[in-house]
């Protein structure tokens, strides 16, 4: 979560998705994102990547072994009290689901992001917009369903029981496009007063998904 708790992100990765998993009880492992990242920058695109850490330990282990095997590399990155108590997340049925090509998405939030900082989602029985306005002007994305196309992961789906109207911070929003080369769709979840999620679906073990809390009218006032 972030440090406003305005977004949220879980990812999942399944035990058969790795070549060997092995949990012999439940483990809870606090770690620093930019120390994490900077021992996974060590290793090599081909590498084999082992994580280890041992029961009650302080630290985890990151084992980097090239494809040849002719180079080993131990890392060791020292693991952090969290509390994850707050980052629950409750199940809830939404009003409207919309699956579309993961690119496309990209692409909307990359063309709004040059006008404004605010986006406005709506959905209703014409399709999904996208909506926002700066000093520049104004920008408005409306896409209808669209199943009739060569390829399902390049059709655009739209699943409403109710129509929505929510405002959300653009600049989120763009970041969480960041996981499109994971996946060639992505599935956008919106509610009214819920957090919207994004997902995008990691092959088939798992998954990551990005949450995020709307704007509410005295915070637009005020922006």
């Amino acid at each position: 979560m972030d440090s406003s708790h305005v977004s949220l992100v879980a990812l999942l990765l399944r035990p058969e998705g790795f070549e060997h998993y092995r949990c012999d009880r439940n483990l809870s492992m606090g770690m620093n994102l930019g120390n994490m990242s900077r021992m996974l920058k060590c290793a090599g695109n081909d590498d084999i990547i082992t994580l280890k850490a041992d029961d009650g330990s302080d630290t985890v282990t990151f084992m980097f072994e090239s494809a040849t095997q002719d180079k080993i590399s131990d890392f060791e990155m020292k693991l952090m009290d969290i509390d994850s108590e707050h980052l629950g997340i409750p199940d809830a049925e939404y009003q409207a689901i919309v699956r579309m090509p993961s690119a496309e998405f990209a692409r909307i939030w990359k063309d709004l992001a040059a006008i404004g900082d605010t986006v406005v989602i709506s959905v209703t029985k014409e399709g999904v917009k996208f909506s926002t306005a700066g000093d520049i002007g104004t920008a408005n994305i409306v896409l209808r369903q669209n199943t009739t196309v060569d390829k399902p992961e390049e059709a655009t789906i739209i699943e409403m029981n109710s129509p929505v109207w929510l405002t959300f911070a653009l600049m989120f929003m763009n970041s969480f496009t960041k996981a499109t080369p994971l996946s060639n769709t992505v599935t956008i979840s919106l509610s009214s007063e819920l957090p919207v999620v994004v997902e995008y679906k990691i092959a088939e073990i798992g998954y990551i998904r990005f949450y995020l809390a709307p704007k509410v009218e005295d915070e637009m006032d005020g922006d």
